[in-house]
């Protein structure tokens, strides 16, 4: 037996000192297992995700100081660049199970103390280059410059970009690449030379709170995650026909009458608040959707005579109610108020409207809309969507917002203003006609509709994900380049705080990459074990993700013992 086991391992050294890459590979360890297995993670570590556009690295493999590693500012420093270096320190080296737990207060002080640490081409710090001011609290806005260059090599690593949102898509790739040894009590990073920047502006995720509500600390550990793939819009899904939890100070009667709950199942000022500034300090968008003038159906117990009441065929009111009534004066005037509260609560420049799947039978069988129609001259219920869409837009402009609606107005026919942004969402017949026909028209558009992640399958079902382009549309230059972007979704009918996470990641990791990567990434080899990692990586940063395939994280989700 002894020598049996002598044998078994002169031949595994043997066979690795004639291949460095030596691959080990059984029924427990997986195809991205390299060298030996017994001081390797499972899943491949220093893979980032998104791909980087240019993304240089080698086999020269640098420590890294965990004792004394700072983040050096060379260019303009804010509280918000100060906070990110605090958060990242404890990203890269605050590991569950490790014997290292040291905050950044306590690593500057042993920096200062004895001074960089470089020896054998060690990395004692990453000095990061803001060209434009930070201060002050800056928001996040469509359009901002997010490019960042990473350069690591035995004589430095060092960060540059124009602005904060590009220091933090850089800080987040460097923390990705460094990797720590099985015992947890080394880290390493290869020499790396990183240009990169996102292929749109717009990369959204839509969550859906009204369905089931979800407490706000989930939904900052979704923002948490959001960050760690470089999207940068969180689309708030905040209310629909089911539940109402935003809390208005002007019609307090909203969530009071239309949440689920209203001591328990609602967002106070102070909650959106909280959640806009987790967001803002990561470079993330928060985009508020209300959606009118279906889907409303929460609102009107709070608000008595907004919805259009539904006639039977006795001509009599039936006691149900179909959309907001666009026939009443009241209607604008309580929007207009609404949403002039929504726009300060919300300070993006963006509003979602909604509009989709608005059902004309109630309005159809009301008399008091039949009426209304004939006085104003509107022949039909698609003209009469459309002079409910122009009077609501009207509010929004004059309270210098912009919006973006569902695609059903334009499918419709509805009159739009050209500045209308158009979330295209059907899956069928074909969502690449959609964009074709949208941009025809000259609307700047987002789509959605092959990134419904709430619709589950058995096993990996993340490949047609990656294999949707915003841009594979038959069009000219002229229409691609109207395509601002688009976004994931999370609907929440069989979705709430328990399985929010779970359900959504690490699947929306692939729609990242395809809405930040080049449009030249498309390996699925490639995207698989990059996914793998970012899984495990989440798990790392205690956030939930499901697993993709068998195999298994060094660090695996540690929870409490059972309470009962």
């Amino acid at each position: 037996m002894k020598s049996s086991i002598i044998f078994l391992f002169c031949y595994l050294a043997f066979a690795f000192s004639l291949n460095s890459n030596f691959q080990f590979e059984n029924r427990y360890f997986p195809k991205s297992v390299s060298a030996f297995p017994f001081d390797t993670p499972a899943v491949k570590e220093g893979l980032p995700t998104p791909l980087p556009k240019v993304w240089k690295t080698s086999n020269s493999v640098l420590n890294v100081q965990n004792s004394g590693f700072v983040f050096e500012s060379t260019g303009s420093s804010c509280d918000d660049l100060t906070a990110a270096f605090e958060r990242y320190y404890k990203i890269l080296f605050d590991t569950p199970g490790e014997s290292f737990n040291k905050d950044y207060s306590w690593s500057k002080a042993y920096r200062q103390k004895y001074g960089i640490w470089n020896r054998n081409g060690g990395i004692g710090a990453l000095y990061v280059n803001v060209e434009t001011s930070c201060s002050g609290k800056p928001m996040p806005a469509f359009g901002m410059d997010e490019d960042y260059t990473l350069n690591i090599s035995s004589a430095g690593a060092k960060l540059e970009a124009k602005t904060l949102w590009g220091a933090l898509r850089g800080l987040e790739t460097f923390s990705q690449l460094v990797y720590s040894s099985s015992s947890g009590q080394m880290w390493y990073v290869n020499e790396t030379m990183i240009e990169d920047g996102p292929r749109f502006p717009h990369r959204g995720f839509l969550v859906d709170t009204s369905r089931h509500y979800v407490e706000k600390n989930i939904l900052l550990q979704f923002v948490s995650a959001l960050s760690m793939a470089k999207y940068n819009v969180f689309h708030w899904h905040i209310v629909d026909s089911q539940s109402f939890p935003y809390q208005s100070r002007v019609y307090p009667d909203l969530s009071q009458k239309g949440a689920y709950n209203p001591q328990t199942h609602i967002y106070s000022p102070e909650d959106i608040a909280d959640v806009i500034e987790y967001a803002r300090q990561r470079g993330i968008r928060v985009v508020a959707e209300f959606d009118t003038p279906g889907h409303s159906l929460s609102w009107g117990p709070g608000q008595p005579g907004l919805l259009t009441p539904c006639y039977g065929s006795d001509g009599k009111p039936d006691g149900t109610f179909g959309p907001i009534d666009p026939s009443k004066n009241s209607t604008y005037e309580f929007i207009e108020k609404l949403f002039s509260e929504v726009s300060q609560v919300f300070p993006d420049q963006y509003l979602h409207l909604g509009g989709d799947e608005v059902s004309f039978t109630c309005w159809q069988s009301n008399p008091d809309i039949k009426a209304f129609m004939v006085k104003a001259g509107i022949a039909d219920y698609v003209g009469l969507e459309s002079y409910y869409i122009s009077r609501v837009t009207d509010i929004v402009q004059k309270l210098n917002k912009q919006y973006i609606i569902w695609q059903e107005p334009v499918d419709n026919g509805v009159k739009l203003a050209k500045d209308t942004v158009v979330n295209i969402w059907k899956a069928n017949p074909d969502p690449s006609a959609e964009m074709a026909k949208v941009t025809g028209k000259g609307y700047q558009s987002i789509t959605s509709a092959c990134w419904y992640l709430n619709r589950v399958a058995y096993g990996e079902n993340w490949q047609s994900y990656y294999a949707c382009d915003p841009q594979n549309f038959n069009g000219t230059a002229e229409q691609k380049a109207l395509v601002m972007g688009g976004e994931g979704c999370m609907w929440g009918e069989w979705v709430d705080g328990t399985n929010l996470m779970s359900r959504t990641w690490p699947r929306a990791a692939v729609v990242a990459e395809r809405l930040w990567s080049p449009a030249t990434a498309t390996d699925m080899d490639s995207m698989k074990v990059r996914l793998e990692a970012h899984r495990c990586r989440m798990i790392r940063r205690d956030l939930d993700a499901n697993p993709i395939d068998p195999s298994y994280c060094r660090y695996e989700k540690q929870s409490p013992p059972p309470k009962y």
